[in-house]
């Protein structure tokens, strides 16, 4: 049986061994600016090649307690990155075409991202919300549906936010970090109220990579370092939903990882909270959206709860389901001889071919072509009925009471 001071002995070798080995691949302890803490990067995920990956240089936990804002395009109150760092952010996902190449650039290169996802587009693909959170990333949100705010009613803008933590949050199936940025970065003075009295991060930028203008990769990669050479830090922007963004990114994080940058990873000290009646309303489109996926849209009825038609169409003769061998269902047969008087449509002859004649009028006589049809006969052209005399509006009595006509008939 090992004494107490063989445990403390093997517990401080592992730690050193934990050291040597973190330090080996590159990843350390950076002093953090004033107001944040840094920690020791967890290794999340396992990358090909450690020692030759971008890797993340340091964790930063943020208190978001008072409503804090980062990116210096819009706030100047926190500088949170030293010289040579970079934090990167994705807007306006998932889609998984473009998003699941992304996850997997990062994976290659053992690093981590921010995703400030948009409630609709989450609530319809929670798989892949839930694998993004697994790989270790940090997930924020961006709305409910990319509204920009600053044209909508305080009372739309809280809806567009509450919703969109309600519903990230129910696609992830766990809390999410209470960062926001705001759509179009295009905030309001009373939305900055608003979400520090709910105690969130709001995110601007720093470099933009514009990706949503071009489809040209290699014209993101130019952009991005060249705004990066001149910045020399910076809260990097890109969006998931670019096809040119999933081509760019593994690329670009190898030359990131070439010219020396360090990435640093943003992650809350708490999670967000969300308000219940948002919360229901995020579970209901939820469940929608399970029900639209599990039957495709060829399957189902673009109207919900629509009934199937009563009356299948069949073949001249042929008896469908629950129906007898005559031409009407049993419903439509019992409904006919509920109302004998019903006039019965006579059975019309077929028409004969048309053929031509040489008593055929010609075109453009202003004769019109009679059909060739048995037992046809031109109805007689007689004299025009006579005008009508008008006969002249009686008015109504004066000492008539109009509600007498509205409410006594």
């Amino acid at each position: 049986m090992p004494s107490a001071l063989e445990f403390l002995q093997r517990g401080f070798m592992r730690r050193a061994a934990w050291s040597t080995l973190l330090g080996a691949i590159g990843i350390g302890l950076i002093s953090a600016p004033p107001g944040t803490d840094a920690i020791a990067a967890p290794r999340v995920a396992q990358c090909l090649n450690p020692g030759q990956a971008l890797g993340v240089s340091r964790v930063v936990e943020v208190d978001t307690s008072n409503g804090p804002h980062f990116g210096h395009q819009q706030y100047k109150d926190i500088d949170l990155l030293a010289p040579g760092e970079v934090v990167l952010t994705f807007d306006d996902g998932p889609l998984r075409p473009h998003t699941q190449p992304i996850i997997d650039a990062l994976e290659a290169q053992c690093t981590k991202a921010t995703f400030f996802m948009v409630g609709s587009q989450a609530i319809a693909d929670p798989d892949i919300v839930r694998q993004i959170m697994r790989k270790g990333h940090t997930v924020g949100t961006h709305t409910w549906s990319h509204a920009n705010l600053r044209k909508a009613t305080p009372l739309t803008a809280r809806k567009e936010i509450e919703l969109g933590f309600s519903a990230v949050t129910a696609a992830a199936g766990q809390p999410i970090a209470p960062f926001f940025r705001f759509p179009y970065l295009a905030d309001t003075k009373s939305m900055i109220g608003y979400t520090q009295t709910r105690a969130m991060g709001v995110f601007s930028i720093e470099i933009d990579s514009e990706d949503w203008k071009t489809k040209n990769a290699q014209s993101i990669h130019r952009e991005v370092l060249a705004r990066l050479a001149d910045m020399g830090k910076g809260i990097l922007l890109f969006h998931d939903i670019q096809p040119a963004t999933a081509q760019a990114l593994p690329g670009l994080l190898e030359a990131l990882r070439a010219k020396g940058y360090r990435v640093v990873h943003m992650k809350s000290k708490t999670t967000a909270t969300t308000l219940p009646e948002f919360d229901a309303l995020a579970r209901d489109t939820k469940a929608r959206s399970q029900v639209a996926s599990a039957a495709p849209l060829a399957k189902r009825s673009v109207t919900w709860g629509a009934a199937a038609p009563a009356v299948i169409a069949r073949a001249p003769g042929v008896p469908g389901p629950g129906m007898t061998s005559d031409a009407y269902s049993p419903a439509v047969r019992s409904a006919a001889v509920a109302r004998p008087n019903m006039p019965q449509q006579p059975q019309q002859q077929p028409f004969a071919p048309y053929s031509p004649s040489a008593t055929t009028p010609p075109y453009g006589t202003g004769q019109a072509l009679q059909p060739q049809r048995p037992g046809y006969a031109p109805a007689p052209q007689g004299e025009p009925l006579p005008p009508q005399p008008k006969v002249a509006r009686q008015r109504e009595p004066a000492n008539e009471d109009w509600r007498d006509k509205v409410f006594n008939r």
